[in-house]
């Protein structure tokens, strides 16, 4: 078995920018409303801020995940952390259809059995128990190409 490459997947450069100007815009919108025009209760205000900071704290989260890269090995998909996204033998099924519960330009992957604790880089992937989501912020074309390649040893292997 070989550590080569078959497929990486990137965050576009438009997407990223947008995702994480729209959530950092909210973030600021969210306290200049707290700060210029505070709500009748203390305990609004508090919400308002608080939901404000969170904002901003996504919106800086997104902007460090969407740094890295997803990459397809013949055995893993892996972050380019190191992060073991899922392992291909635990693999059984790639959804990229239209009307499935997916991330926008990406696919999802169910597995044979958990991966361990739930882990989210907003705009890149996510995984749940034995789901995993890849896209978001990513180009179609990239995830794509992983997703059929993924359709392809799965199909291989059985």
């Amino acid at each position: 078995m070989s550590d080569d490459i078959l497929a990486q997947v990137r965050a576009s450069a438009p997407r990223r920018w947008i995702g994480v100007g729209i959530l950092a815009s909210l973030g600021g919108l969210l306290l200049y409303v707290a700060v210029t025009t505070p709500p009748q209760t203390l305990g609004l205000q508090v919400f308002v801020v608080t939901l404000g900071g969170l904002a901003l704290a996504l919106a800086e989260k997104m902007r460090r995940a969407t740094l890295t890269e997803i990459s397809l090995t013949e055995t893993e998909l892996r972050d380019s952390d190191g992060t073991v996204i899922a392992r291909v033998d635990q693999i059984t099924r790639v959804n990229r259809g239209t009307f499935a519960l997916k991330p926008s330009n990406g696919f999802t992957l169910q597995l044979k059995a958990s991966q361990g604790r739930r882990r989210w880089m907003p705009g890149v992937w996510w995984r749940m128990g034995r789901r995993v989501g890849v896209g978001g912020v990513t180009a179609g074309s990239q995830t794509k190409v992983m997703a059929e390649l993924l359709q392809a040893m799965i199909a291989a292997r059985d």
